[in-house]
């Protein structure tokens, strides 16, 4: 929470607020705490304290920072969970799907269309075609798609191979007979985590970054809070809750292993590998779902780019920073070129992103399956683990963790409400939208930048707008970085929570993956805009911007490697921008959140 002078919740995320929350949190025992900013997490905050329960959120890095910024960027039901004939699972997957489209994050998730080649007369399409109208029927009269769009979420329709060609003209003519199109949903993962957190910091959640979770406090065998080592001063504190909720994803083993891995969970890390393409190498208006040996492979239109992906290999490397190698590009490269009438190559790619799903790769007998993608456990008294699951679960999956965390409390507690909590900037954001060219008018930009805002802050636009009032310089675009705007860099450090120049760069916008340098004349420009919100000196402005040169050389690198050892050695050799304390920078992060 960021605390106004009299203490009052806002959803304003600052260096002001963090300090105060710090405070706080080493001075009130509280409720709930929280360990990991990634969706997971900031979903449990919400719920939490929508309950009436205190709370307090500590992550090691950023907000996101982990797999809830490196996910395929979809909002959907899982299609292939109906061949593993899971309906109840998709159903409900379906129900968040169309909850975040229609009423908790209108402005953030938008339906996509997808195309399914067929590659076989006959029974493929009526295999296919059945799940696809199964999928449909689950999903109806649930969701909508956003603004521009029809009423509803489009059912899917069967195409000739002349139709489908029209609807992705890149595709070889031989390489499908026909195809099947639907709808799903779509979001930029990293800003709707940063959303989540901030509307539950809107009541009255306490978030700090850039803390790190470095063991448990104990009364007896009862875990009984936190100790939290404040990577930005180094100063440590003591978090006292009344139960503890682990969302650390993929460092669950290693959150685990501090309380002596009782009742352990088992989360294998699955690294997850896409590349991002300019729009013009790929002539299509739909996105495409490729079925291969291993799984599927999507292409998917994403504002100006493509996102290729994804992978799904074993990593047991540095859970921070998964490293993409060559091996992972080629087989992308060469999975979507056997569809395409133009191949791409590597000189095509624009950015590469890797992230690791937390997968459960067991259960004791004290876990409570709460369903087949993700558990909850309860290791020691007074602590919660959550694991598994999906990205568009992550309000389901709070939920539960948050249910099973209460029990202990020996106290009422009323049931979760989330699904009636609209994120902040949903609120009126129809309205919004419609008065779209008048805002355009009033704060003089091109009803283009104002659509682009609305999608990514909805209602909270109208802060963006003021600070352009304020200061008609940052109505400019960022150099280097054209797609998005100056006040949206100096917003991220004053309202979003930003500390560093990569979380600007990397999560409040995608600078990282959407530029062919991958941000490095973005970089200086973006300095100059947060050093004076974030209180930076000369030689801190240039640190940090030597930290995000590093990391983007230490990327590239990594992606010429062969393979994922000699890769992840690559990506290691640019340190960590934020404190970690250890020279290996492997140190457990509290962060986390399915993909």
């Amino acid at each position: 929470m960021t605390p106004t002078r009299h203490g009052t919740p806002t959803a304003r995320l600052d260096q002001v607020g963090r300090a105060e929350a710090l405070r706080r949190m080493g001075a009130d025992p509280v409720d709930v705490a929280v360990i990991g900013g990634g969706v997971t997490g900031t979903g449990v905050a919400l719920d939490a304290v929508t309950r009436g329960l205190s709370v307090a959120l500590v992550e090691a890095r950023d907000l996101a920072a982990g797999t809830s910024s490196r996910s395929s960027k979809l909002i959907h039901g899982g299609l292939r969970y109906l061949e593993q004939l899971n309906a109840p699972l998709v159903r409900e997957a379906l129900r968040e799907r169309s909850l975040m489209l229609d009423t908790l994050a209108p402005h953030l998730v938008r339906a996509i269309p997808f195309l399914l080649p067929l590659t076989r007369h006959g029974w493929e399409r009526a295999y296919i075609g059945s799940g696809v109208l199964l999928y449909d029927t689950l999903g109806q009269g649930l969701a909508r798609v956003g603004p521009g769009g029809d009423a509803t979420m489009p059912h899917h329709r069967h195409l000739t191979r002349k139709a489908a060609l029209r609807e992705f003209p890149s595709l070889r003519p031989d390489a499908l007979v026909g195809a099947i199109q639907y709808w799903d949903g779509q979001v930029d993962d990293a800003r709707h985590t940063v959303f989540v957190a901030r509307t539950a910091a809107r009541y009255g959640a306490l978030i700090a970054t850039s803390a790190r979770v470095t063991g448990f406090l104990r009364e007896g065998d009862r875990v009984a809070g936190v100790r939290v080592r404040d990577l930005e001063s180094g100063a440590e504190i003591e978090l006292r809750a009344r139960q503890t909720i682990n969302a650390a994803g993929v460092w669950t083993d290693e959150i685990q292993a501090m309380v002596g891995g009782r009742g352990q969970l088992s989360v294998r890390a699955s690294k997850g590998v896409h590349i991002v393409v300019p729009r013009d190498r790929i002539h299509g208006v739909t996105g495409l779902i490729l079925r291969t040996e291993k799984s599927v492979l999507f292409v998917i239109p994403w504002g100006s780019h493509w996102i290729i992906g994804t992978t799904d290999t074993d990593w047991s490397l540095d859970l921070a920073h998964p490293a993409a190698s060559s091996a992972d590009i080629d087989y992308l490269l060469d999975t979507v070129n056997r569809v395409l009438r133009t191949p791409l190559t590597a000189a095509d790619i624009t950015g590469v992103y890797a992230g690791l799903r937390p997968l459960l790769a067991g259960e004791s007998e004290d876990t409570s399956r709460l369903s087949r993608e993700h558990a909850v456990v309860s290791p020691v008294s007074g602590l919660t683990m959550v694991a598994g699951g999906k990205y568009t679960t992550y309000r389901v999956m709070a939920a539960d963790a948050v249910d099973a965390a209460v029990h202990g409390m020996n106290r009422a507690v009323p049931p979760s409400c989330t699904e009636k909590i609209p994120l902040l900037g949903a609120d009126g954001f129809p309205a919004l939208w419609n008065a779209r060219e008048t805002l355009a008018r009033r704060a003089g930009l091109h009803v283009g930048w104002i659509e682009h805002l609305l999608h990514r802050y909805g209602t909270l636009t109208e802060e963006l707008l003021d600070l352009i009032e304020t200061r008609p310089d940052l109505a400019q675009p960022l150099r280097g970085a054209s797609t998005y705007l100056a006040a949206e860099a100096v917003y991220a450090a004053s309202h979003e929570g930003a500390l560093h120049l990569e979380d600007v760069l990397t999560r409040r916008t995608r600078v990282s993956i959407e530029t062919i340098d991958r941000g490095v004349e973005a970089a200086e420009h973006v300095a100059d805009l947060i050093a004076p919100v974030l209180g930076w000196d000369q030689v801190t402005r240039a640190r940090e911007v030597a930290h995000y040169l590093a990391r983007v050389e230490a990327e590239r690198a990594s992606q010429r490697q062969a393979d994922d050892a000699t890769a992840d050695a690559a990506r290691l050799g640019a340190p960590d921008v934020r404190r970690l304390g250890r020279t290996d920078h492997r140190a457990p992060a509290a962060t986390g959140g399915p993909s």
